[in-house]
């Protein structure tokens, strides 16, 4: 009786386990997407954010701001990006997660200067909505050598 319980244990921490890859992977693959759809589009993916919006702080400083998918107009004359050491921390197994990353990118935002060294470190929470992962807040922090973007938002 106690093998069978013990196989049943292992078995169902087997279960969660790959259930709790799946969310990370999952949440990975966004954030390796919305890298690509900018890359690609020079623009960046408005379906990113969260129908309710995303409160996110930005990697030039200001205050918080809160972001609607309606009011995101990041367009690029140029913008060439990656990201790397993707960790994700699954708060919610399908439903919540929060990204850890890099990013790295040389780029012109539509009407401001060239950012030709863009260094940051990204911490995004995601909840999954209609079937899809979308971002409900951000903060970016520049790494010390790298700069933020060129936009400064004070309120």
């Amino acid at each position: 009786m106690k093998i069978q319980g013990l196989s049943i244990l292992l078995a169902a921490t087997m279960i969660a386990s790959t259930a709790h890859a799946g969310t990370a992977e999952e949440v990975r693959d966004v954030v390796k997407a919305n890298m690509a759809h900018t890359n690609k589009m020079m623009s960046q993916d408005s379906t990113r954010i969260s129908k309710h919006g995303s409160k996110e702080f930005f990697s030039s400083g200001g205050l918080l701001n809160t972001i609607q998918r309606d009011s995101d107009a990041s367009d690029f004359d140029y913008f060439s990006g990656s990201v790397k050491h993707i960790e994700v921390v699954v708060l919610v197994e399908g439903q919540a997660a929060v990204a850890h990353y890099y990013q790295e990118a040389a780029m012109k935002p539509k009407g401001l200067p060239a950012v030709p060294n863009y260094r940051t470190r990204v911490t995004q929470a995601f909840v999954k909505e209609d079937g899809m992962w979308r971002i409900k807040a951000a903060h970016w922090s520049p790494l010390q050598g790298g700069a933020g973007t060129s936009q400064t938002v004070v309120k």
